[in-house]
C-alpha cells in the first residue's frame, strides 16, 4: 500500500506554539507529530509513503531520510504553496499503485484500512473517511446516503453528525485533468464538484481521531499519546 502524507502547510493556527518548525513537526509527547503518524502507518503495513511538504521541508527531510520503520520515503516539495489539491496532484502523480491513502500531516487516524481497502476493490471509486463527532460546528459536515456522499456542508452547524477526517483513498489519476503545479483545493475544487458529477464514496471509520490543528487540541495531544504506546 501506498499513502500521502499532505505536509506542507504553514501551521498558521499553531504559530503562538510553534513558530520555527513545520506545523507535522510540532513535538507531541516528546516526539514530532509527523513521527507518530508515520509509526502508525508502519504498523498498518504501508510500504512506501509520499511526504508532501513546502515549508520548511528540510526539517523534515533531516529527521526522516529515505527510510522509516521499513517504509520507503519519498518527498514531493512544493515551490509555492499548492493547497491541498495542488499537493495531492503533485503526489498522486509520483505513486507506483493504482490508487493511494491520503492523510493530512496534523491529524492522527486509526483507519480500518482493510475495509476501506474492500470497499476501493468493490467500486474503484473515490473515497472520503468521515467520522461521526458530538458538534459538527468546528468542521463542517457532509451529507451522506446509502454509502454515498451527497454534500459537503459549511462550518457552523451545530450538533452531531458526520465530518470529513481529511482522509481519502483515492485513484492515481483522480486529478489528473488539473494542471500539474496549480494551486487548488482538494475539497472546493475536486470533491464538491465530483460529488454532483460521479460517484463519491463515504467510509464511516470509528478509529482514534484527533486534529492538532488548533492550539487546545495541540495541548490535549499532549496527554493523549504521553499515555499511550504510540
Amino acid at each position: 500500500m501506498e499513502a500521502i502524507v499532505l505536509a506542507g502547510g504553514l501551521g498558521t493556527r499553531l504559530r503562538d506554539v510553534v513558530s520555527d518548525i513545520p506545523k507535522p513537526m510540532a513535538p507531541v509527547a516528546g516526539r514530532p507529530f509527523l513521527e507518530i503518524l508515520l509509526a502508525n502507518l508502519a504498523r498498518k503495513g504501508f510500504g512506501r509513503v509520499i511526504l508532501s511538504i513546502g515549508h520548511l521541508a528540510q526539517a523534515i527531510t533531516r529527521h526522516f531520510g529515505d527510510a522509516f520503520e521499513g517504509m520507503a520515503l519519498s518527498y514531493e516539495i512544493e515551490p509555492i504553496p499548492l493547497g491541498t489539491g495542488g499537493a495531492a496532484r503533485a503526489a498522486l502523480a509520483r505513486c507506483d499503485e493504482d490508487h493511494a491513502f491520503v492523510f493530512n500531516g496534523d491529524t492522527f487516524l486509526d483507519l480500518e484500512l482493510t475495509e476501506v481497502e474492500a470497499l476501493w476493490r468493490k467500486t474503484r471509486a473515490p473515497i472520503v473517511v468521515a467520522r461521526h463527532v458530538a458538534d459538527t460546528t468546528r468542521y463542517g459536515r457532509l451529507d451522506v446516503r446509502d454509502g454515498l456522499v451527497l454534500l459537503f456542508r459549511e462550518k457552523g452547524i451545530p450538533g452531531p453528525g458526520l465530518i470529513n477526517a481529511g482522509s481519502y483513498l483515492m485513484p492515481r489519476d483522480a486529478l489528473a485533468h488539473f494542471a500539474r503545479g496549480t494551486p487548488f483545493s482538494l475539497e472546493t475544487d475536486y470533491l464538491i464538484p465530483a460529488v454532483r458529477d460521479t460517484r463519491v464514496h463515504a467510509f464511516v471509520t470509528h478509529g482514534f481521531f484527533i486534529d492538532i490543528g488548533l492550539p487546545e487540541d495541540f495541548r490535549r495531544a499532549q496527554a493523549i499519546f504521553a499515555g499511550s504506546s504510540e
